[in-house]
């Protein structure tokens, strides 16, 4: 309880801190925007027994806008539209769903909803994935913010549109 006591402050009261960028087994992943887009922002990973606690924050959305944000594939955001990024990453053939969804695959996070300044964060923590090995290990694949809220239901990938951003996840420290 003492060891995580000063990350709860961190992310409680500063925001977040620096904790995921000094912390063992962690990950981050810059967003950058695709082509005629202003998305930017990071994903903080960080593992924490068998899951992972997730924190974004990204800026240049549309004001009052969802979007779909999910884990890819392949860690290739160089393709002026992010499709070097593949499909979401399924290492379990699941179906696509919402992330609290028993059955989903281990790339369906949470959606981002802007506020009127066109700024979204998130905090959550995930079972499916991992940082540290493993066939739902994300560290090497990309996140990407879509163009359109999520609809946790079309088969193969949630109606979520274009892709806005693209981030390369990449470990931290170990």
């Amino acid at each position: 309880m003492r060891a995580l006591l000063p990350m709860l402050l961190c992310v409680v009261l500063l925001g977040g801190c620096q904790y995921f960028r000094a912390a063992p087994g962690s990950a981050v992943a810059e967003l950058q925007p695709t082509r005629g887009h202003s998305v930017a922002g990071q994903f903080d990973f960080l593992q924490v027994g068998p899951r992972v606690r997730v924190q974004a924050r990204v800026t240049g959305l549309v004001p009052g806008s969802e979007h779909g944000v999910h884990v890819h594939e392949v860690g290739d955001c160089s393709a002026p539209d992010a499709s070097g990024a593949k499909g979401h990453f399924n290492p379990y053939g699941k179906p696509h769903a919402h992330y609290t969804a028993r059955e989903r695959h281990a790339g369906d996070l949470p959606p981002l909803k802007a506020d009127a300044r066109g700024r979204a964060e998130f905090l959550v923590e995930l079972d499916i994935i991992s940082i540290t090995g493993g066939p739902a290990n994300i560290v090497g694949r990309s996140v990407v913010v879509h163009a359109n809220a999520d609809d946790f239901r079309t088969q193969p990938a949630g109606n979520s549109g274009a892709r806005i951003a693209c981030g390369v996840i990449r470990k931290t420290l170990d």
